[in-house]
């Protein structure tokens, strides 16, 4: 069975994919206030930008989750995200960049990172991201829709310790390909991360991916 998904899809029109999942966040909000679940570990208060000419993924699966964090002045906050897993990925031509504002004498400061053009595209295993916000073209390969998170088995699993309902809404595919990506997120995990070309630059003012 194959599915194809194509033209921008952001957060919202996502989200109605995601339904099941990110309505539990409710309950999900409330254990975490009263520290029944733990989060993997605190995201930063500074969510960041992706863009890809093309991501290629085996073992795909995704879940709702919370990513429990900080503001940029220390105040504790929530962010609902779709976590997107692979057991395999293959990444052409990423880009990724994140702002920090206010700094004293210079204003916004961007670091942006570059990898996997030239012929050899970015190579991990294990990948986890933790999305907000996703545009792309995507076809999925043998896809199952409405699937119990835990008992999604085709990519690499839940993460452990996060703030996830492990009965909430899934889905999962054997591959799934996605051109012209373009998406924020707030956390990125993964046992393997191999940066082909890596090239690492900081520069005044907001000069993002996308």
């Amino acid at each position: 069975m194959e599915s194809q998904v194509r033209g921008g899809t952001r957060w919202k029109r996502f989200a109605v994919v995601m339904v099941p999942s990110v309505a539990a966040t409710a309950c999900i909000g409330i254990a975490l206030a009263q520290g029944a679940l733990a989060a993997s570990f605190s995201v930063s208060g500074q969510s960041f930008k992706v863009t890809a000419d093309k991501l290629v993924g085996t073992g795909f699966s995704q879940y709702g989750a919370i990513d429990s964090g900080y503001t940029l002045d220390g105040k504790k906050t929530a962010h609902p995200v779709a976590v997107s897993a692979f057991k395999n990925a293959s990444i052409t031509n990423m880009c990724q960049s994140v702002v920090t504002p206010n700094i004293p004498l210079l204003g916004s400061v961007s670091l942006t990172l570059k990898a996997g053009g030239g012929g050899t595209p970015v190579q991990a295993e294990n990948l986890y991201i933790d999305v907000e916000d996703l545009e792309a073209n995507a076809v999925f390969e043998n896809i199952d829709i409405g699937v119990a998170a835990k008992d999604a088995n085709k990519g690499p699993g839940m993460k452990s310790n996060e703030t996830s309902n492990p009965f909430g809404f899934a889905q999962q595919a054997d591959r799934a390909t996605l051109t012209d990506v373009k998406q924020t997120a707030w956390a990125t995990t993964a046992g393997t991360f191999k940066l082909s070309g890596l090239k690492m630059s900081l520069s005044t003012g907001v000069k993002e991916c996308y």
